[in-house]
Order: structure tokens, then C-alpha cells, then sequence
């Protein structure tokens, strides 16, 4: 009925330890562990304890062993989940825009409403700032892009919420590529700029229901674009095709 009672190993313990404050926050991402020796002397255990822990703590995505210079806490499991999600388009290029279109319309309008209610003046600024740099650079591509990726995310940290930046986190560069096509699309930018002006709006008014809607017209004119890229795509696949049957 019962299971045998087991000691657990000491890089055991040490590496439960080390993940509980993980966890509890006690430490976070970029703060740097003790030396091997200083936790060693902590722990009253011997440094090959340790570093078994260190490797344990690794494998889970937890810290990152950096030789010279030291144990460092990262977040490996956004990394692992976008690399994941970049696999999952690679497969599926076709369906996957539609995909991440529908995951946005299903995160994204609540993330506008509760910023809206939630965003600081250091936020609105932010945001005011981001808008004006999509202004100056509308026809520059890779600065546009970079302006609205952090449009996107300023929203999303405005909500204060941990668990709607670990969600967004591992699709940010999806949406970047996803951006890059829209953006070759005819008045596509411009488009995109008239949404991120009202969505500045309903935030700085702190109008949640404002910000939800829109965020929701903005994402129906991301999914009509993406379409339109993906048209164009297909277009010159085929059109590339025939050329090669012909020669």
C-alpha cells in the first residue's frame, strides 16, 4: 500500500531548495547564484553536490552555467515554448497566420481593457512614444516593426500581470514575422497606425471597453492583411513554379 521510505541525495535537496526561491521570486531572472564554493559552505555540502544541483537546475530551464562567469536564473521555458511555436509554423507556414491571428483575438482585447484600466503615466508615455516612432519611420520596415512589437508589449506589462507576460513572451517573434509581411502589404502600416492611435486613445482615457474594441478592429484588419500577404505569397510561388516548368 505504502511506498519505501527514500533519502533523498543532497544535490537533490540543494536543487529544491534553489528552485523554491525561483518560484517564490526570492530570486529572478538575471540575478546571479553564489560561487560554487559559497553555496557549497551554505549548503555544509561538498561542491560536487552542487554542482550536480547547478546541472539539475539547468536541465529544468531554470539557470544558465556560464563558464567564467557564473550561475545566472533565466526563464528557459518561454524560450522553449517560442522555439516550439517557431517549429509549429515552419510545418504549417500556410495555416499558422490564421492560427496566431486567432490566438491574438482571443488574448489580446482583454490585455487592451485591463491596461486600459491599469496603465500608469510612465505607460501612456511609453506607448505615446511608440506611436510617434511608427510616425517617423512608416515607410522603414525594421524600425516600424520594432516600435510595434514594443506597442504590443508595453500593453501587455501595462496590465501587471506575471502570467499575461509569459504568454505573450514566446509568440513576440512570430509576431515580427508576421509584422514583416504585412507590412510589404499596400497601406498596410498606415492601417495598422490608425488602430494604434485609437487603441492610445482608449488607454490614456483609461476606457477599457474602448481599448477591447479597439484592439478587436485592429485584429481584423491584422487578419485581412496577413491573408493578403499570404495571397501575394502564393502568387509568386506559383508564378516561380511556372517559370521553372517553362525553362
Amino acid at each position: 500500500m505504502y511506498a519505501p521510505i527514500q533519502t533523498r541525495k543532497v544535490f537533490e535537496q540543494i536543487a529544491t531548495q534553489i528552485e523554491q526561491q525561483i518560484l517564490r521570486g526570492d530570486l529572478r531572472t538575471g540575478d546571479r547564484l553564489p560561487t560554487e564554493r559559497e553555496l557549497a559552505e551554505q549548503f555544509r555540502a561538498s561542491r560536487t553536490a552542487v554542482r550536480e544541483a547547478m546541472k539539475t537546475l539547468a536541465q529544468k530551464g531554470l539557470v544558465d552555467l556560464r563558464p567564467g562567469r557564473g550561475t545566472i536564473v533565466i526563464d528557459g521555458t518561454s524560450s522553449a515554448l517560442r522555439d516550439s511555436l517557431n517549429r509549429s509554423m515552419q510545418v504549417s507556414q500556410h495555416r499558422s497566420g490564421g492560427d496566431l491571428v486567432e490566438v491574438r483575438e482571443i488574448l489580446e482585447p482583454e490585455i487592451a481593457a485591463l491596461a486600459a484600466v491599469r496603465a500608469n503615466d510612465a505607460d501612456i508615455a511609453e506607448l505615446r512614444a511608440a506611436v510617434e516612432t511608427m510616425d517617423t519611420h512608416i515607410a522603414d520596415a525594421d524600425a516600424f516593426i520594432t516600435a510595434d512589437n514594443h506597442f504590443h508589449q508595453i500593453l501587455a506589462n501595462a496590465t501587471n500581470n506575471n502570467l499575461i507576460l509569459a504568454l505573450i513572451h514566446p509568440i513576440m517573434e512570430l509576431l515580427s514575422k508576421q509584422r514583416k509581411q504585412i507590412f510589404g502589404v499596400h497601406g498596410g502600416p498606415q492601417r495598422g497606425q490608425q488602430h494604434h492611435k485609437m487603441l492610445l486613445d482608449a488607454v490614456t482615457r483609461h476606457d477599457p471597453d474602448a481599448a477591447r474594441a479597439a484592439m478587436r478592429a485592429h485584429l481584423r484588419q491584422v487578419g485581412a492583411d496577413a491573408a493578403a500577404a499570404l495571397e501575394h505569397i502564393d502568387h509568386l510561388d506559383s508564378t516561380d513554379s511556372t517559370k521553372h516548368v517553362a525553362e
